[in-house]
């Protein structure tokens, strides 16, 4: 049951255990990180056009995305903002201006990869037959890359210790997005371990969708790649309107991205203070994205 876990897990296990001290080596690593998601993405986008029935299959994809989407967020800000009653977190405001287009730009640039792909393969009736081979591979490789930058993202076990709230979020981000998953499985009529293994993708859009697009199909990874990037493009619309009154919410919804792509908005909107929750909380959740997702897959 667990040798396609295994097989798929060990890259990012090697990685993890490589650690990397000049700053041109990670520079590197990331650069190439981001290349191979906008190729896999690609051909995510070309796996869509090889689907029969494609205009049936966006609309199950689209039906997948809400249903998830609401379900996880409803579970998430219904438990969030007791962490902020119970456990309130002092905020500051820095009134920098925010490169919020920009942000916003540069995911929905993630969602025209994917259509350039479709219409590739649309266009050009190429044969897709390669693609799913092409796709693993290529994720074995990016796997391998991520665990090397989890290795050296600068957190050490002590720093993740300590922050007890930072583990806190990032713990009932996980209990409550795994019920939604449930949920959103029994309305959509799909297996619990599908809905589980989509609840898991905690706003890492392009490893949450590859991941599922390998173990389920274009279908559930095109609904997961959308599931996630629409929580992280919320969350940068809701961070700054929230981040004074519910820091913990606002950095809770914001899932594994808090450590990275929302990181600025978060520190430009609720200070220094929220820096370190939103580090370990990220952390947490970014290292249990494939653990967790790659869990319920092999069930």
């Amino acid at each position: 049951m667990f040798s396609g876990m295994l097989y798929i897990f060990l890259p990012l296990v090697i990685g993890y255990l490589i650690p990397v001290g000049k700053d041109s080596v990670l520079t590197f690593i990331n650069t190439q990180t981001s290349r191979l998601v906008l190729v896999i993405l690609t051909l995510m986008g070309l796996s869509l056009a090889g689907l029969d029935n494609l205009g049936q299959n966006l609309n199950q994809i689209l039906t997948y995305t809400a249903t998830f989407f609401i379900s996880i967020s409803a579970c998430n800000l219904l438990a969030l903002p007791v962490i902020d009653k119970i456990w309130p977190t002092e905020t500051s405001q820095d009134h920098r201006q925010l490169p919020f287009m920009k942000m916003m730009m540069e995911s929905l640039k993630l969602i025209l990869v994917v259509a350039g792909g479709l219409v590739v393969g649309l266009l050009t009736g190429m044969d897709l037959e390669w693609v799913d081979k092409a796709s693993e591979v290529i994720l074995l490789i990016l796997l391998f890359l991520i665990g090397i930058q989890l290795r050296n993202s600068g957190m050490t076990l002590r720093q993740i210790l300590l922050n007890k709230k930072g583990i806190t979020i990032a713990l009932v981000i996980v209990l409550t997005s795994l019920p939604g998953g449930i949920i959103a499985a029994t309305i959509l009529g799909i297996p619990v371990t599908h809905g589980l293994a989509m609840a898991s993708g905690f706003g890492w859009y392009s490893l949450a969708g590859i991941l599922m697009g390998d173990g389920l199909g274009p279908i559930f990874g095109g609904a997961a790649f959308l599931n996630e990037l629409l929580r992280e493009l919320i969350a940068l619309s809701l961070i700054p309107v929230m981040i004074s009154r519910y820091p913990s919410t606002a950095i809770g919804y914001a899932g594994a991205t808090a450590m990275d792509f929302t990181l600025p908005v978060i520190q430009n909107s609720g200070g220094i203070r929220c820096v370190p929750i939103a580090i370990v909380s990220g952390f947490i959740l970014s290292l249990l994205v494939p653990f967790l997702m790659l869990f319920f897959l092999s069930l």
